[in-house]
């Protein structure tokens, strides 16, 4: 096969040879030069059809002609670099963006959770009419455990804070609280050591941990001989029985280091009404998720009868694992999925129609080619392959945009929010984003070898070889390519329509009312020792020396502390009822927060009636409480709250606390939720050790923080000091303002793309269309047309264009845009102004693409358009 050249060549010379062997032998005869050549010539026979022949003996004509195909499409494409530079580019980033998205969509949605027959996995929790996902008492998980038939094994877990004292101090670090058998339950194993032993969770057990790979890489220097080891958390000592494996991911859990057993109770916990745990379950062999269900709703109900509990209309829940871990994230990447499709879709209707057009152009060549003997299969053969080379050199080149663009995306995610999502590590290239690809890349293929093909009759390649180029590329650009640019523009729309309204809800979202001023605030987590700070007067006094030392720093205004700081979670939740009416057993709940003296004034919060909280409200008085309005209007309508007292019943011990004053609502919940009914407890009163401290300085507040984490050690070492940031980077870094700045900005790279691709594609159809167009424009100036008549006929044809794209995008638009309603908020799906402006935006971006082929036709000089023609 490869030394066929060779061959073919020496017999070419062997033919030659003998040629001028006979003419010589006929010359010797008598006859003249000439004579004897043309008399050798004949007496061989035809030589080319000898070479063929001999060419042909050993060749394998499919292979021969694909490489002679191929070859004749690369000097194609070398012929006319620009629109083999154009073609490739868009197919690329076409191709590039959607393999990109469909890695992230495969690594959330389609790959299997690292777990043993991870579709067995279920949620279990206890549900709410209010919140779906409540979580299990632990006296309710040891019955639900026991008496159910469904699961082959059923745990609980709960996320936990320790102190870890390391050689410069203590360090607070993330834990997780799990029962003995969760580890068996997800099918892991550690690969050092071993998993918790029966027993190990019950009340009293001894304190072991199974470290995280990361933990072990980071910390311990991936040493082998780690385990057995002591370390302490929270001033106790703590042995390493194991490491769990690389692989492990447990999104709900973040980024935890330690895996504890939940062997050691607090008082609370022990209650049947504090709900802190969450379930997972292990369907065993032939059990439906319904059926599981079933049976636990029931158990659900006879332990509420049972024991009697009231205040909560609570049922049970049973979910895949898989759909509770991609909950938040499965709307976004399907939207996103679909807005690469379309900008794909664009990216192919771009390149046919410049495949299409240059097709057109090549009428001639093609029927000249057919008049030879060329067939059509041969013809089309030559049309494939050459699509086959321009999409495969589009998906190479995709494939190296889509890993760049793999990298910057899950680079651009905040490590706190990656904690959540542990399918960005599997976020690449591998076999199921190869078959995308090459599916992707074959129907790229399809579409520009048909293309070409749809207006290859052997008719009109005859009417090719006397009707020349121009007239057949202009009709089929008046018929086709307005449409394609019809559909593209409408593809355009859509995606704007989209980008526009999740901009408007990312920009709603930043914008809503939060009740305080968060700029100029400085916070940071602190995580207090348990056995240096034991009782209540020694935990109040340093959250006094705390607040005393911040607020005599350079430049601070005051300072204050709190359980948990606004627009994070609506968590800590409580159950009340009001005191001096008649309780049902109905349930109320609250958001709870512990606040110091000063720390509402810190935030700036409005007091509307009352007082604020002050340092001499402590355990020696009487319980008091500071309300919301929200909480104010909904169980206090028309009355005035001073005064009047609320009860809770925390871990079976009631409380009382008056309430002494009523705020403006401050956002204590995601950004994304309404506001929560919230009560605020003296932190005198309610002894705790973490809590975060909120300074508000007159300078900027990240500058202030080197110095509050020192002060914050000065006053003990042993405090653990974590998340040191200003309250508006921690408000921008929130689910919520993430989840919906990262869907605005992908779906506005998408339109802004579109948006380009549409223009281009419509400049391109009025170029050409004037193009082919001259010599009818040379005629009518030649008659007396002026240049504002031909303006308009230019722009009239883009106007028309340009309407129906909108009128057909504005019209799917609303039908896509009911799709991504659980990403909007503040704004409705038939939003009038950002329709409006994405009208504008197109409608003024078509009419300057339009403007210079309109403004070359006006220039067009009528002598020499006629005399070109």
């Amino acid at each position: 096969m490869f030394r066929r050249r060779r061959s073919a060549d020496d017999f070419a010379e062997e033919i030659k040879s003998h040629i001028e062997h006979e003419t010589d032998d006929l010359q010797r005869e008598g006859l003249n030069e000439e004579q004897a050549r043309r008399r050798a010539k004949v007496e061989f026979g035809n030589a080319q059809a000898a070479r063929e022949r001999f060419y042909l003996k050993d060749c394998i004509a499919w292979i021969n002609n694909l490489l002679r195909d191929l070859q004749f499409a690369i000097r194609q494409l070398a012929r006319r670099p620009g629109f083999a530079s154009i073609a490739l580019l868009v197919l690329a980033l076409g191709i590039g963006t959607s393999v990109a998205i469909f890695a992230f969509v495969d690594a959330a949605l389609l790959e299997p959770l690292p777990y043993a027959h991870p579709d067995r996995v279920m949620s279990v929790s206890e549900s709410d009419t209010s919140l779906p996902g409540w979580p299990l008492s632990y006296p309710d998980f040891l019955d639900w455990q026991a008496q159910n038939k469904s699961f082959s094994s059923l745990d609980i877990y709960t996320g936990s804070g320790y102190l870890l004292r390391t050689a410069t101090g203590a360090e607070p670090v993330h834990g997780e609280r799990v029962s003995g058998g969760f580890f068996h339950t997800l099918g892991v194993r550690p690969i050092l050591g071993r998993d918790f032993n029966p027993g190990e969770d019950q009340p009293g057990g001894p304190n072991v941990t199974l470290l995280s790979y990361d933990a072990w890489v980071h910390r311990y220097g991936a040493q082998p001989d780690v385990v057995g080891r002591t370390i302490d958390l929270d001033n106790k000592p703590y042995t390493i029985i194991g490491v769990l494996p690389q692989s492990f991911t447990f999104a709900l859990s973040g980024d935890a280091e330690f895996w504890v057993p939940i062997n050691n109770l607090s008082s609370h916990e022990h209650s049947r009404t504090f709900y802190a745990f969450f379930g997972i379950a292990r369907l065993r062999d032939g059990v439906t998720v319904q059926s599981a269900q079933s049976e636990i709703r029931g158990i659900s109900q006879r332990l509420q009868q049972q024991y009697a509990i009231t205040g909560h209309d609570l049922t049970a829940s049973v979910t895949p694992f898989s759909e509770v871990v991609t909950g938040d994230v499965r709307p976004i990447l399907l939207t996103l999925l679909g807005g690469a499709g379309l900008l794909l879709l664009i990216a192919c209707i771009n390149v046919g129609s410049l495949v299409l057009v240059r097709a057109e152009n090549r009428r001639r060549e093609i029927a000249v080619r057919g008049a030879l003997g060329a067939s059509p299969a041969r013809l089309i053969k030559q049309f494939v392959t050459e699509g086959l080379v321009l999409a495969l050199l589009g998906s190479v080149t995709g494939i190296f945009i889509a890993a760049a663009l793999m990298r910057l995306l899950v680079h651009l995610v905040p490590k706190n929010m990656a904690a959540g999502m542990p399918f960005l590590n599997g976020v690449g290239l591998n076999a199921h984003t190869a078959a995308f690809t090459v599916a992707v890349a074959l129907l790229a293929a399809l579409l520009l070898a048909v293309t070409p093909m749809l207006r290859l009759s052997l008719r009109q390649l005859r009417i090719g070889l006397t009707d020349g180029d121009r007239g057949a590329a202009g009709q089929l650009w008046r018929r086709l390519g307005a449409n394609l640019v019809i559909f593209e523009l409408a593809i355009a729309v859509m995606l704007l329509a989209g980008a526009g309204l999740l901009g408007r809800s990312f920009y709603r979202l930043l914008h809503v009312p939060l009740g305080f001023e968060p700029s100029h605030l400085a916070t940071a987590d602190v995580s207090v020792p348990g056995s240096m700070y034991a009782t209540s007067e020694q935990i109040v006094e340093l959250y006094r020396e705390v607040v005393r030392r911040a607020t005599s720093l350079p430049g601070v205004e005051s300072a204050g502390i709190t359980s948990r700081l606004p627009v994070q979670c609506d968590c800590n939740t409580d159950g009340i009822r009001i005191v001096g009416r008649p309780y049902h057993g109905e349930h109320n709940e609250v958001d709870e927060r512990h606040i110091s003296a000063n720390y509402l004034s810190t935030l700036k919060a409005t007091l509307r009636r009352g007082r604020f909280f002050t340092e001499a409200d402590d355990t020696s008085k009487p319980g008091v409480a500071v309300i919301n309005q929200t909480l104010a209007q909904k169980y206090f309508p028309g009355q005035d709250p001073i005064g009047q007292s609320i009860a809770n019943d925390e871990g079976g011990i009631p409380s009382v606390w008056q309430i002494v004053g009523v705020v403006d609502d401050v956002r204590e919940g995601p950004l994304d939720a309404p506001v929560a009914p919230t009560e605020y407890f003296p932190m005198n009163q309610i002894g705790e050790h973490s809590f975060t401290l909120a300074v508000r300085t007159s300078q900027q507040a990240s500058t202030l923080l080197p110095e509050l984490v020192s002060t914050l050690h000065q006053i003990n070492p042993d405090l653990g000091i974590s998340n040191e940031t200003t309250m508006i980077e921690k408000i921008d870094t929130t689910q919520a303002a993430l989840l919906h700045r990262f869907s605005a900005w992908l779906v506005g790279g998408f339109a802004a793309m579109a948006l380009i691709l549409g223009v281009v594609g419509l400049y391109g159809v009025i170029s050409y269309s004037v193009g082919q167009r001259t010599r009818e424009i040379g005629v009518r100036m030649a008659l007396g047309a002026q240049r504002g008549t031909v303006y308009s006929l230019v722009m009239r044809q883009a106007a028309w264009l340009t309407l129906t794209g909108l009128s057909i995008g504005l019209l799917c638009s609303l039908a896509t845009s009911m799709l991504m309603r659980s990403l909007l908020f503040g704004v409705q799906a038939w939003d009038a102004a950002t329709l409006i402006c994405v009208s504008l935006l197109l409608g003024l971006a078509s009419l300057a693409a339009s403007f210079l082929p309109a403004h070359r036709a006006a220039k067009v000089n009528p002598v020499e358009a006629l005399r070109a023609e």
